[in-house]
Parts: structure tokens; C-alpha cells; sequence
């Protein structure tokens, strides 16, 4: 916990960085985090299970909490997408587990449960959308979620989201999100294939390269 300190988190996060227990960053969070609070674009090669969640998560968290808008309502500021629901819940329960002590708003929204549970959830208001890309089409579809105002997107997984034929969905997603230069773009991904390479000369902006060097 006391090494997480260096990077200039929040009270807040450090509390619940603390509270889960967690002693020092993984190789692959030294490396991203302080990037990611910089600001910039990151391309990230890491297996599940380097502790990349929180090396997104965290970073995230603090950019919300920092720019917080004093508007009351606002509108989605963060977009996770992942390639299956169970990514899904584990990601939101990240996002709940490290911003405990914040007062932002997150849902998990994926296909095969009740569309209209997830709408009015979306209708009361929400900071942080973790989700799967064919359900978030559904909700662009039905207009139910609006991603105009998304500051920071996250692609987790960006290998099995290909494999699972869902690139035509992510195209669409980023058609109806601001301009990538508006917004901070992080990819993560096990390998880089072509096909990841070109999605990610569309998506990012000036990337940093992160590599996990337990590969």
C-alpha cells in the first residue's frame, strides 16, 4: 500500500488500495499508471491476472475525481468494454471495490438479462459503464445511453473481443463516442495481432507502448 504512494493517487483510492489488502504494483501497473495519469493514450500487452484491471481502474478513478463536473447530472465519463460478462462483472467490481470511498456512479450492462432493469439504471445517471460490446449496441440503438460525453475509454482484451467477431460492433461503438483526440483511449490486449494494430491506429492518439515483461 505504502508504494502505491508514489503515484500521487487520492486519499481516497490509497484508503481502499489499503482496505483490499494490496501491498506493492505489479511490474505491468509501475509501468502504466503514471501514464495513464498523464494523460496519455496506452497500448498494453498483459495477460489476465498481472493485475491490469487496477492498472486501468485506478488511474480512471482518479481522472473522474479530479475533473469532476459540478453540473450535478452528468453523463457516462468512462467506458469499459470487454469481451464476455463475466470480464464484465470483474471490472465493475473493481471499479466498486477501489471507488468505495467516491461518489461516482458505476453499472456492468451485458446481454441476457433484462434490457429494461439496465435502462432505468442508465436513466438515473452513471460516471463509469462497464459493458459488452453487442448489449451497449442494443442501448445506442434504443438511444437509452448517450457516449458524447466520454472522457476516458478502455478496450480490455482487445485479442478475445477479435476473436469473438466483435470488431464490427467496437466500429460502430467508437463512430458514436467523441473524436479520439477528445477523449483518453487505453488498450489492453494479451497479443498484438495486425488486426489489433489497425484497431489501434484508429483509436489512439499518439500511444505509449507498456509491456508486461512476464510474457
Amino acid at each position: 500500500y505504502m508504494s502505491f504512494k508514489k503515484f500521487a493517487l487520492s486519499a481516497e483510492l490509497l484508503r481502499s488500495i489499503q482496505d483490499a489488502g494490496y501491498e506493492k504494483p505489479t511490474s505491468i501497473q509501475n509501468k502504466a499508471i503514471p501514464l495513464i495519469l498523464e494523460g496519455k493514450d496506452i497500448m498494453a500487452t498483459a495477460q489476465t491476472g498481472t493485475g491490469k484491471t487496477a492498472c486501468f481502474t485506478l488511474p480512471m478513478l482518479q481522472h473522474l475525481q479530479n475533473n469532476s463536473l459540478k453540473n450535478g447530472k452528468t453523463g457516462i465519463r468512462a467506458l469499459v468494454l470487454t469481451p464476455t460478462r463475466e470480464l464484465a462483472e470483474q471490472v465493475g467490481s473493481s471499479v466498486r471495490t477501489y471507488g468505495r470511498y467516491l461518489s461516482l456512479r458505476s453499472t456492468v450492462i451485458y446481454g441476457g438479462v433484462n434490457i429494461n432493469l439496465q435502462k432505468s439504471k442508465l436513466k438515473r445517471g452513471v460516471d463509469v459503464l462497464v459493458c459488452t460490446p453487442g448489449r451497449l449496441l442494443d442501448h445506442i440503438r434504443q438511444q437509452t445511453v448517450d457516449l458524447s460525453k466520454v472522457e476516458i475509454f478502455i478496450l480490455d482484451e482487445a485479442d478475445r473481443m477479435l476473436d469473438m467477431g466483435f470488431i464490427h460492433d467496437i466500429r460502430q461503438i467508437m463512430n458514436v463516442m467523441p473524436e479520439n483526440q477528445l477523449r483518453q483511449n487505453l488498450l489492453f490486449s494479451a497479443t498484438f495481432s495486425d488486426e489489433i494494430k489497425q484497431l489501434a491506429e484508429r483509436l489512439l492518439n499518439q500511444p505509449e507502448w507498456v509491456q508486461d515483461e512476464k510474457r
